[in-house]
């Protein structure tokens, strides 16, 4: 009897285990719902300019590197959960040339690296998006932003 109630706490303790897991890897993937408040995961990178950022796919293709036009999807958001803006919305991808100040520095920062076929949720500080007077009437001032931005394509 004590074997059977050791094997069956065993397995109670490893199910728990990997349920709590599991839920927190696919909490910093989940889709963002707008209008839901929007939190930085645990797991989360964080880069020494203040940046974060969750690859959602990995992506298979070639690395995004400065000098590259890269062409991506986009969809930003206020971290209260409002939607300022998508290229998905519009079913027009986005193309700049990474290193040439074309986009916010977030974006400059957050995209290097990524894989053709990556996704990755950036976190990104006022600092490193529109600053202390954001961009009236859509960015509120010091507004850290998030975007979903997926590598398309790179030239």
């Amino acid at each position: 009897m004590r074997y059977f109630n050791f094997i069956l706490i065993l397995i109670l303790f490893l199910s728990f285990s990997f349920c709590s897991k599991s839920s927190k890897q696919s909490s910093a993937k989940k889709e963002i719902q707008t209008g839901q408040n929007i939190s930085v995961p645990d797991d989360a990178v964080f880069t020494d300019s203040g940046l974060k950022y969750v690859d959602i796919v990995q992506g298979n293709g070639p690395v995004a590197v400065t000098g590259q036009t890269v062409i991506v999807h986009y969809t930003g958001w206020l971290m209260n959960g409002k939607k300022f803006d998508s290229s998905l919305d519009r079913n027009k991808p986005f193309s700049f040339t990474l290193g040439k100040g074309q986009v916010i520095p977030g974006w400059e920062e957050g995209i290097q690296g990524m894989h053709i076929g990556g996704k990755r949720r950036l976190f990104i500080p006022y600092q490193l998006a529109y600053g202390e007077r954001g961009y009236p009437p859509v960015i509120p001032p010091k507004a850290m932003l998030v975007f979903d931005v997926q590598l398309l394509e790179i030239k």
